[in-house]
């Protein structure tokens, strides 16, 4: 069941029921003041945050999308399945510097998935004060650990009530539900608490609901109708309404702003809890708050008073309190601040640098000050304040926020930029858009761009952190190459939209070449600017916006970078500045890594040619290699696999150069070659180990290896093998059982001169197969080696089959299907070398 289904559909919020439950409880269990939960989407790979408790939704905004793949804890919590815990900054930038630079304040987070079989709905996330190390906060990690179990069961029943309806499942694809966490004060006479059964239509309250709505205690408030004409007697339609639509679970936006009797504003908050006692009637309770933002208790009556600004905010962002200074400060009446969001009160905070400061005190509950400078208004400046400078300071708590405002002429420090998060055409305050284009959104790529060294992992990060931060949906990257832009990387373009433009010259006159051409970035804030610019020019689109980058490192042209927007909107001078530079940095990476997919061919093209071409023959033995490199670095390792004529049998050899690129290869190169040569003599095993250790330690390349070293005598079966530091190799008998040839070995070559290298013996029965392997097959992040190998064991049996009793499957096919999951794994972070050789009593197949 999707958020955006249910609203369309008018089914019931039982999905937005659930996750709020489970977010508001595993704040509380785990010490938090914030919290949420990221569910899957319709989107291939897209997390969305589905409920936000405790924060305000548009400050927020920027990580409501995640991809399952990028380096933030969210991300790996669902994608592998684990608990994630940053007890503070410090572990946070260590383990994801991206997050940690998108949000870099003191605060401590808990990520737990949320799985039910074989299936990740989301991930359950608490973000807490921060500690100094990881066990202050495992108690907390217990109990959402069993909340997440609870919420990953109740989305499995959900969805299987639903999986006979097209279409409907268990996802999120609209924006997130913000909603109050659980406060853990409750100032007297300001707020006042009751249950509404809508079965029985009875009502219970706490002991300061008559107080706080100015009625007698014996008045009986005992329906919500009573109570509706006492909390807003002009708006009672409107609090029956809210009340019978959350009952059917489907809260309108809350809080409701009511007026009382005097005219004073109330805020009414409603919802079906998940815990507490159940009405007789077995129905769902609501539960609700009423308060009143502009009563005056003794310590607002003193407030009133204070020369300078104060007003606060609760965990929404929304004002509950302003004293006649802050509001004269401020440019705002009274009334037009309370009960509002801040930034809708007073729009001209709606900027990026004040939602920064915001954003820290509520994460980290640690005070912030800035200055800020108010623009002149003097249509709504009550009275001159010395300067247009504002002296801001934010005291955060667990249940909200008390600012203060005074005027300034002195300005410490540099001052938040006036600018708004998003500007219309003529520079005012877009409705309803949140910042596209926060200041952290360069040092977050940059940070992403260094992890990057393919071109097509560079356009995949571009994609996935500068599109998502300006509301983009289409990226096309063209790179120069002899006086011609090629398309390097496109997405979300109507498929072969972009195929003529790719190898134009750069003597066409198109937006893609002329702004790299001039070295100007182009901006059309509709297509039909980009049609009159560029008469006759095709367009993938009717409606949209354009951005065209040039890519340009160091004064050197890389190419040109094209973002497009379905929607007309125009770009901001900040925006057109960040997009600038962001060109650069992707400029800077295109070019290195032009320069590493150059030395890359290079390294591979030397690779290629240290590891053999064809393998040794033998009538009587057939063999089997496969390579695989890893998909980290320059996909060269140190792996290496060999058969050679050794006498009248042949030497089976594997090795693993410790590390991986040139070094390691051209280090594989020169072992291979000693080994080579020792086998070509029929020197005995433990020999060929020691000779080869010898060489390694005279080259001092300082690497280590690791070797296994047989050789097979064809006719009697005679197996004598020597290893160092090398995992032992397999056997599957004719019977087809199969076995770990658990045989001693010495240390690793390259480390010990000294060192002994036994041997040990063995017959190999006819149709007898023999697996030689690098640790990159068997080892698994995690998990124990030797479970790898037990793996390996399994699938050797498996591959090949009852037709290895007579020799009738190929071991090519047998190899094929050994390594078929590390061929198609996405991330292989080592090589992978395998040797079989089978034994056979028929000329067999060498290929």
């Amino acid at each position: 069941m999707t958020g955006s289904a249910e609203r369309e559909k008018g089914t019931p919020g039982r999905l937005a029921e659930l996750l709020i439950d489970a977010s508001t409880e595993a704040i509380d269990a785990a010490g938090g003041h914030s919290g949420g939960v990221y569910l899957r989407s319709n989107t291939p790979g897209l997390l969305r945050l589905a409920v936000l408790a405790g924060l305000p939704g548009p400050l927020f905004r920027p990580w409501g999308r995640l991809h399952a793949d990028s380096k933030f804890p969210v991300a790996d919590a669902y994608r592998l399945g684990v608990h994630v815990v940053l007890p503070n900054a410090t572990e946070c930038m260590r383990r994801y510097p991206q997050f940690a630079a998108s949000l870099p304040f003191q605060f401590g987070s808990l990520y737990v998935p949320v799985i039910s079989g074989s299936t990740t709905y989301g991930v359950l996330t608490v973000l807490r004060p921060s500690a100094p190390d990881a066990t202050e906060v495992l108690s907390g990690l217990d109990r959402m650990t069993r909340l997440a179990e609870e919420l990953g069961a109740a989305l499995r029943e959900l969805e299987d009530e639903h999986k006979d309806e097209d279409g409907l499942h268990v996802a999120w694809d609209g924006e997130a539900v913000c909603v109050q966490a659980t406060a853990t004060h409750r100032p007297e006479g300001r707020m006042a608490r009751f249950v509404w059964d809508p079965v029985t239509a009875a009502v219970t309250g706490d002991g300061a609901l008559h107080a706080l709505l100015g009625v007698e205690p014996a008045t009986a408030l005992d329906s919500a109708q009573a109570i509706a004409d006492v909390v807003a007697p002009g708006d009672t339609y409107q609090v029956m309404a809210a009340l019978r639509a959350t009952a059917a679970g489907k809260p309108p936006p809350l809080p409701l702003r009511v007026r009382a009797a005097d005219g004073s504003i109330r805020l009414l908050d409603l919802w079906t809890p998940a815990t507490g006692p159940v009405p007789p009637s077995g129905g769902p309770p609501v539960s609700g708050v009423v308060v009143d933002p502009g009563a005056a208790s003794t310590y607002d009556s003193a407030a009133d008073l204070l020369p300078d600004g104060v007003f606060c905010l609760d965990r929404m962002g929304l004002v509950t309190y302003a004293n006649p200074r802050a509001a004269q400060l401020l440019g705002r009446d009274r009334q037009e601040l309370l009960g509002r969001p801040l930034w809708e009160g007073v729009p001209w905070l709606n900027q990026i640098g004040c939602e920064d400061q915001l954003r820290g005190a509520l994460l980290s509950l640690e005070p912030v000050h800035f200055h800020v400078r108010r623009p002149d208004d003097p249509e709504r400046r009550q009275e001159p304040y010395e300067g247009d400078w504002l002296a801001m300071a934010v005291h955060p708590g667990r249940d909200g926020l008390t600012c203060t405002v005074a005027p300034s002429n002195r300005v410490t420090g540099p001052p938040l930029p006036l600018l708004p998060a998003h500007t219309d055409g003529n520079g005012a305050a877009a409705a309803g858009v949140t910042s596209l284009a926060p200041l952290y959104r360069p040092i977050v790529l940059a940070i992403a761009l260094t992890e990057a060294v393919t071109a097509r992992q560079v356009s995949a990060v571009v994609m996935k952190e500068l599109l998502p931060a300006f509301g983009g949906r289409r990226l096309a990257i063209y790179l120069l190459q002899d006086r011609h832009l090629y398309l390097a990387w496109e997405n979300g373009f109507p498929q072969g939209f972009l195929t003529p433009f790719d190898g134009v010259g750069l003597d066409t006159r198109l937006p893609g070449v002329e702004t790299l051409t001039s070295g100007r970035p182009l901006f059309f804030d509709s297509m039909q600017q980009l049609a009159e610019a560029y008469p006759g020019i095709p367009l993938d689109a009717e409606e949209g916006a354009r951005a065209f980058l040039p890519l340009i490192a160091s004064g050197r042209p890389v190419g040109s970078c094209i973002l497009g927007f379905d929607r007309s909107r125009s770009f901001s001078t900040e925006e057109r500045a960040v997009l600038t530079a962001l060109a650069g940095l992707i400029a800077h990476a295109m070019e290195k890594a032009q320069r590493y997919d150059s030395e890359a061919a290079l390294a591979r093209g030397l690779q290629q040619a240290l590891l053999p071409r064809r393998l040794s023959a033998h009538p009587q033995v057939e063999t089997a290699g496969r390579y695989l490199p890893g998909t980290q670095g320059m996909e060269v390792g140190g792996d290496w696999y060999d058969v050679v004529e050794a006498g009248d049998g042949l030497a089976l050899v594997i090795g693993d150069v410790q590390g991986h690129g040139v070094q390691a290869a051209a280090t594989m190169g020169q072992l291979r070659s000693a080994v080579r040569a020792f086998a070509l003599g029929d020197r005995p095993p433990d020999e060929v180990m020691s000779g080869t250790n010898h060489l390694l330690i005279d080259l001092d390349p300082g690497q280590f290896a690791s070797c296994c070293y047989l050789r097979l005598d064809p006719a009697s079966g005679l197996v004598r093998v020597a290893r160092a530091g090398h995992p032992p190799p397999l056997i599957r008998t004719p019977d087809g059982r199969t076995r770990v040839w658990d045989i001693p070995g010495g240390v690793v070559l390259g480390v010990d001169p000294h060192a002994q290298y036994p041997v040990a013996e063995l017959q190999l029965e006819p149709d007898s197969i023999l697996a030689l392997y690098t640790d990159g097959l068997v080892e698994r992040p995690g998990v124990d080696i030797d479970d790898g190998i037990a793996a390996l064991r399994v699938a050797l049996a498996k591959a090949a089959g009852p037709a290895a009793r007579t020799g009738g499957r190929s071991l090519a096919g047998v190899a094929d299907r050994l390594t078929t999951a590390a061929r198609h794994a996405a991330d292989r972070p080592d090589d992978i070398a395998l040797l079989l050789a089978a034994r056979r009593t028929k000329p067999g197949r060498h290929p």
